[in-house]
């Protein structure tokens, strides 16, 4: 047809499997196994079906200010969007607009070469050491903007304050984003370096740490000049990104601290405790700082496992590509789930 002429070609994003039989163990999307707050639902029940009709607030107010009063900032400081992708998305956007390429790890969140593509950012990838930690010497080269990941995914390692800090110290004339989906599970967030560069954009999200992921909920927080750009990109290209409910119960969540850190102490626990028992099993992982284990076993490959795991109900993510086609990423759930894991690995691999 010759209208495809024309057609922008991309190879899109591919999410994990999304089962629907019930009975499946699903480890392969790293969603939080607990439930949100009490306090959504009780707010959940309280919305009102007439305000439906309404355009929701574009500036996202309350959960703005909600979010700002909660991590010490200006409201000015603190950007939302539909989803920490969205933000991540308009970022690139607004951001990487240089002839120079965008820097990011060769194994990394597998949306980063995607948007780039989309937007027809150049882009090179610095390889993680063999230890799948970054080389901050690798940022030190001329580029049109740097993201990575911290704790990475799906390494689930986390780099040190001081290592983030090297980099951004070194790149002040490009924007940094600092993708901290999985902060909350282990480490310091670079949130406290925003004051010193206003170049520094730090992106959390509501889906993992907060039970969230089906309202699509993300901030970002930087200085109120750099986001001034990205609230000009929302704007431009869709003013009410966020819809009515996901600002209410978002704005509930915050308030709900002590059944975050609670839950999150939970995953934190049941992660340690997986650690040893795959040990055991004969596998070897990096110490991972987020919900997820990324292991590869001493014998059987990643990919066998990954089937004989499907087969048998159980739900992990698999990657066909460089370094990490022999590795499996592996949510944490309850412990209950966590414990039929171990126990169909254990039966498999004595087999």
């Amino acid at each position: 047809m010759k209208w495809e002429k024309n057609i922008h070609r991309v190879v899109p994003y591919v999410a994990g499997e999304q089962p629907k039989d019930p009975g499946i163990i699903k480890l392969n999307t790293n969603e939080f196994p607990y439930p949100p707050a009490p306090e959504v639902e009780a707010a959940a029940k309280k919305l009102k079906y007439e305000d439906l009709r309404l355009y929701p607030d574009q500036e996202v107010t309350l959960l703005t200010a909600a979010l700002a009063d909660y991590y010490g900032l200006d409201k000015k400081q603190v950007f939302v969007g539909v989803g920490s992708d969205d933000v991540l998305a308009m970022s690139f956007l607004t951001y990487f607009n240089s002839e120079l390429p965008i820097l990011f790890p060769d194994v990394t969140y597998s949306f980063y070469d995607v948007w780039a593509n989309l937007y027809q950012i150049p882009f090179k990838v610095c390889e993680l050491d063999q230890d799948w930690h970054i080389r901050p010497g690798d940022y030190c080269q001329p580029n049109g903007g740097i993201i990575f990941p911290n704790p990475n995914a799906p390494t689930g390692l986390l780099e040190s304050l001081a290592v983030v800090e090297e980099i951004i110290r070194a790149n002040q004339d490009v924007v940094v984003i600092v993708d901290e989906a999985y902060i909350d599970f282990g480490g310091k967030s670079a949130l406290s370096l925003i004051d010193r560069y206003d170049n520094l954009l730090v992106v959390h999200t509501f889906s993992k740490s907060r039970a969230l992921a089906g309202l699509r909920i993300g901030f970002a927080m930087g200085s109120g000049k750099l986001l001034k750009y990205l609230y000009d990109t929302k704007f431009s290209y869709n003013s009410y990104t966020m819809n009515l409910p996901a600002q209410i119960l978002g704005g509930e969540v915050i308030k709900a601290d002590d059944y975050f850190k609670e839950s999150g102490q939970k995953i934190i626990h049941t992660r340690e405790r997986f650690k040893k028992e795959m040990k055991a099993l004969g596998f070897s992982f990096p110490d991972s700082q987020a919900n997820f284990l990324f292991v590869t076993h001493e014998r059987i490959p990643a990919r066998e496992l990954f089937e004989s795991l499907r087969q048998g109900g159980i739900y992990v993510r698999h990657w066909d590509k460089p370094r990490i086609s022999n590795y499996l990423r592996i949510t944490i759930g309850t412990d209950d789930e966590m414990d039929k894991v171990t126990a169909f690995l254990k039966q498999y691999l004595t087999e």
